[in-house]
């Protein structure tokens, strides 16, 4: 793969200064997804080409051929100069400081667009000034996970067409929006990256919508539940909640976060639950009473869970990522930050040979 490499830190709009802005920038999010990144790629040239622009992939140092295979397509490829600073909320920061779209997507490297998509989230945006971004139906293809079916849940209700109040799963942005929210994701998020830009360009009065259409199939990861859970408090995935409450403590979204945030309450309570436990211990009982209502009081809910979900593994999986997550609030709330809107340094290992990629009606002329 020929490479052109600067070491260098790179502002939101001073990556490729000598190039005119262009319609459309899909960013590509990626840490070692060597097994889909072509697939991602070619889906997103592929939306790209009916609409103009480019794609760009913002890579947070992987270890693995993700760099190496996308090289070999058209695009944009940025690194993060420090693999330290890997977080959900640096890779469409680093992505975005790179990008010169109007409009900007965003897409996992795990996911895949779908046809038509972008054309029909553009009609939308020119037709609602008032809409900052756009988002549509993510298809999920990993059925069996408890982890996302779990997810599935809980996310049904902003997963819904029409106004909503995030687009989780990635979306089409408004650069202008973006712009008056001063960055584009908290490069301090190690989740919750797009739920903290929707409160913040909520808290200005835009407003966000998802279509009716499918926007892009997710494959996500294959590991077991609870080996996932683990491999996320050791990434500080898990703490991202914790993050976000502190980055919004004392500014005009907290409101927006704590009306939102269902999961804030559960993990609260959570931890009211741990304090329950533990006083026990202090209890004027004999021993024996006391550890029968230590243990009456740990397994109440699971045989609560057991009865809403009918299925005891889905309810002891419920607990069980309930206190990683507690513990994992605790964590981020004490985690400390950057400034967010603080440019991330980063290496351009690639540029893109010609323009960038014009609409397949205006190529014809």
């Amino acid at each position: 793969m020929h490479t052109t490499l600067f070491d260098e830190v790179l502002g939101p709009r001073q990556a490729a200064p000598a190039l005119l802005p262009c319609r459309v920038s899909v960013v590509i999010k990626a840490l070692n997804e060597e097994k889909r990144i072509e697939a991602t790629v070619e889906s997103a040239l592929r939306a790209v080409a009916g609409v103009g622009g480019e794609v760009i992939l913002a890579d947070s140092y992987s270890s693995d051929r993700t760099v190496e295979l996308a090289g070999a397509y058209p695009i944009r490829i940025v690194q993060l100069a420090n693999p330290e600073e890997r977080c959900c909320g640096a890779g469409p920061q680093l992505g975005y400081q790179h990008s010169r779209g109007d409009f900007v997507y965003i897409l996992d490297g795990d996911m895949q667009m779908r046809d038509g998509f972008l054309v029909q989230a553009l009609a939308f945006l020119d037709a609602h000034a008032d809409v900052a971004g756009v988002g549509g139906r993510v298809v999920e293809q990993n059925t069996e996970s408890l982890e996302y079916m779990a997810r599935g849940e809980r996310a049904s209700a902003h997963l819904q067409p029409g106004n909503v109040d995030r687009l989780d799963g990635g979306g089409l942005y408004r650069r202008s929006a973006i712009e008056a929210a001063g960055y584009f994701s908290d490069r301090n998020l190690h989740s919750y990256e797009e739920f903290d830009l929707a409160i913040r360009l909520r808290a200005l009065g835009w407003r966000l919508w998802r279509l009716p259409l499918d926007a892009a199939n997710h494959f996500g990861h294959d590991a077991p539940p609870y080996r996932l859970l683990v491999r996320r408090w050791r990434t500080r995935y898990i703490c991202g909640l914790g993050e976000l409450v502190r980055a919004a403590a004392g500014q005009p979204r907290l409101p927006l976060a704590i009306q939102g945030l269902r999961e804030l309450r559960i993990y609260l309570a959570v931890l009211g639950w741990w304090a329950v436990l533990a006083s026990t211990l202090l209890w004027p009982l004999a021993p024996s009473w006391r550890l029968a209502c230590f243990c009456a009081i740990a397994a109440a809910p699971v045989l609560l869970m057991t009865w809403r979900k009918r299925s005891l593994a889905k309810a002891l999986y419920s607990v069980v990522s309930w206190c990683f997550n507690a513990a994992g609030l605790l964590r981020g709330l004490l985690h400390r930050q950057r400034p967010a809107r603080e440019a991330i340094a980063s290496r351009v290992l690639k540029e893109p040979a010609g323009p960038f990629l014009q609409p397949a009606r205006e190529a014809v002329h």
